[in-house]
């Protein structure tokens, strides 16, 4: 990189003219350099699909966010001292251990399970819309549909799902931002407490027997181990509680509007069903709702030709990384034709996300609903606009119109 040339920096992203073109502003950093040293935030930056990907599972690199609590401010250190207890930001063996227990939520058979309830969440809010011709596809459909899943997994009422969205938010918007004030500190410290009490309680009750095969009996199973320390465990549940659903409200509301955008890729996938695993796959990749992952050199290494110091982060940009012309042929375009597998949204190594054959199940029953059910569904409202963050790519509201119908007839 020309040693003269202004600085970039990722967190330019931020900008509001770079919200809607984030994958120009991506495609002119990479084409700067796929791996730089970012002065304000003071991390390398890696944006090339080569450099992420070897990165993500090298274990030369940690993935503990905080490695000195003490040194965080006294208003965000509570949160702190959740997250550094949670499997993402933790390395072998505690990360093992972890994955171990939770991993048996997440079978193959248990999240295939779960294929009628999403169906008739969804169903019962398309009901609802129906009749009205409008849709809030994030406020509506994307954000309340994984909330009702992962509660179900953690046996939480659907009556103190409102309860738990709102300690979500700021304990995603701390995980999200690079920056915090004070006050937004204290906020997401303040309810990721609230959310571990309200949680304990939950997972403690002993007037019912969770139902098997959910987070709460293996969360049960796990507090009897005397392996496992239940407030790890609490801390790990807020984890999948946030990013379970967080993650993939993101996901659905990045996937209608790619959608609403590109009609005639809409068009094929409603003629063509039988591409909806694909197009799950593509449109993770062509807009993803998880943009960075973050790994701290354990030692002095090189890394693409840099030297990398010791303790140094290195920011992975996924979607920079999903949008590398090396990899991905005209990489703008969505494609439901591209060969499988390769993109980055879930992660990489062993910290692939655990939770990802349960989104790809959600995403594919909510696309199917909305092509079938809203065949002429059009943008109608403000214009799309996205949250302030690093971290995660969501959408603030997605407001469609389609044409009004009877809303289905009771079942007797």
């Amino acid at each position: 990189m020309n040693a003269h040339a202004a600085q970039p920096s990722l967190l330019s992203a931020l900008r509001p003219q770079n919200q809607d073109r984030l994958y120009d502003f991506y495609r002119d950093l990479r084409d700067t350099d796929d791996l730089f040293w970012d002065r304000a935030l003071n991390a390398w930056v890696a944006t090339g699909y080569e450099v992420v990907s070897a990165t993500a599972g090298d274990p030369r690199f940690s993935s503990v966010r905080y490695p000195d609590i003490e040194a965080v401010s006294d208003e965000l250190r509570p949160l702190a001292r959740v997250l550094s207890r949670q499997m993402l930001y933790s390395d072998a063996p505690d990360h093992t251990r972890l994955r171990s227990l939770l991993s048996r939520a997440f079978t193959a058979r248990s999240v295939a399970a779960l294929g009628g309830r999403i169906s008739e969440e969804v169903d019962r809010i398309l009901d609802a819309a129906a009749p009205t011709g409008r849709l809030d596809v994030v406020a509506d459909l994307a954000r309340p549909l994984p909330l009702a899943v992962i509660c179900d997994l953690l046996g939480v009422p659907a009556q103190d799902r409102g309860a738990l969205s709102a300690w979500s938010d700021p304990v995603a918007a701390a995980i999200g931002s690079s920056r915090l004030d004070a006050e937004e500190s204290r906020a997401a410290s303040r309810a990721v407490q609230e959310m571990l009490d309200y949680l304990r309680g939950v997972l403690t009750r002993e007037e019912d027997r969770p139902a098997p095969h959910t987070l709460r009996a293996m969360l049960a199973a796990g507090a009897g181990d005397g392996n496992q320390d239940f407030d790890e465990l609490l801390a790990n549940c807020a984890l999948l509680l946030v990013a379970g659903h967080e993650t993939t409200t993101h996901f659905i509301g990045n996937a209608a509007l790619s959608l609403l955008r590109h009609p005639e890729a809409a068009a094929e996938l409603r003629a063509r069903p039988e591409l909806i695993p694909a197009a799950v796959e593509e449109l993770l990749r062509h807009d993803s709702p998880v943009q960075l992952m973050l790994r701290r050199a354990r030692h002095d290494l090189d890394l693409a030709g840099r030297e990398i110091a010791a303790g140094q982060a290195v920011l992975l940009v996924c979607g920079a990384a999903n949008r590398d012309p090396a990899v991905f042929a005209d990489p703008d375009r969505l494609d439901f034709h591209r060969p499988a597998g390769r993109h980055v949204a879930f992660g990489y190594g062993p910290h692939f996300c655990l939770g990802a054959a349960l989104a790809r199940l959600e995403g594919a029953v909510v696309l199917a609903a909305l092509l079938t059910r809203l065949p002429d569904w059009r943008l109608d409202g403000p214009a799309p606009s996205w949250q302030r963050s690093l971290n995660f790519r969501g959408l603030n509201s997605l407001q469609v119109s389609f044409t009004p119908s009877p809303a289905p007839a009771a079942s007797t």
